[in-house]
């Protein structure tokens, strides 16, 4: 069984997936922010592979690809610091990125790539349900590799509908119409959404992103789904940090404290 199915038969909600970016803060930290982000008690990582054009990301992600790319990160390299790490590293990994880069190392290379490593799944913002369904379902599926498709405030019932049926694992639900960023709440019209896709009752799990950076937004997504994806906020944690493995616990003990918010 995929790693993500897994976790969703098993833990019904407050699902925490945390973002960073493959080679930040520095190149040799991946590993390491992987293992420190696992036992500070997030269920899902997602590994961003860096690119020079993130167009789903905000200035804060976008820095992060930047500083890994300058640091030589590289879908190869990346690869390559993945050898072994299941030896410690447990819960689903999940890599984000682009299709072009991922094109131009090759798509069945990559996906052989990503099921000797160990990765669950993908998240590719960029690739239209179209040409997945044409192009790259049988392949994922062929290499055991889940995909995530996102849905926003402005997305379709129709279209929601279509993403449920060719999903699997679970459903990236952008909580705005925008690029990714921490905020500090949520607003009226975001918990309306949250609200009309929940009483819609999808077949897959939903999780929450952007925007969600600390306790109260995660207590909120999680109200109207199985939890939530934090990124920027964890990047601007993580950023200048003289100790990682202090700063990620501190980081994740602020976002999963369960008091009153």
């Amino acid at each position: 069984m995929n790693r993500i199915d897994y976790l969703f038969q098993t833990k019904k909600e407050r699902v925490l997936s945390i973002y960073v970016t493959a080679g930040f803060p520095k190149l040799e930290d991946t590993l390491a922010v992987m293992e420190a982000i696992q036992a500070a008690g997030a269920d899902i990582i997602e590994l961003g592979i860096p690119y020079s054009d993130p167009i789903a990301d905000g200035p804060t992600i976008q820095e992060s690809n930047t500083q890994a790319l300058e640091n030589g990160m590289s879908i190869k390299m990346l690869f390559n610091q993945l050898v072994g790490f299941r030896a410690k590293i447990h819960v689903p990994v999940i890599l984000m990125g682009y299709l072009n880069p991922i094109i131009q190392f090759g798509v069945e290379e990559f996906c052989k790539k990503c099921k000797e490593v160990g990765v669950d799944g993908l998240i590719l913002p960029d690739l239209p349900m179209s040409q997945y369904l044409e192009e790259y379902k049988a392949l994922f599926e062929e290499y055991g590799l889940f995909i995530s498709f996102l849905i926003s405030p402005q997305t379709s019932e129709k279209r929601i509908r279509e993403v449920d049926e060719n999903s699997n694992g679970f459903i990236y639900m952008v909580s705005s119409h925008a690029i990714t960023g921490a905020k500090s709440a949520i607003s009226k019209e975001q918990e309306e959404y949250f609200e009309r896709v929940a009483n819609m009752n999808l077949t897959h799990p939903k999780l929450i992103g952007f925007g969600i950076s600390d306790a109260a937004t995660f207590q909120l997504a999680s109200r109207y789904s199985q939890g939530a994806i934090i990124g920027s906020a964890f990047i601007n944690a993580i950023a200048n940090s003289s100790d990682l493995n202090r700063d990620i616990q501190t980081f994740l003990e602020g976002v999963l404290s369960e008091k009153l918010v």
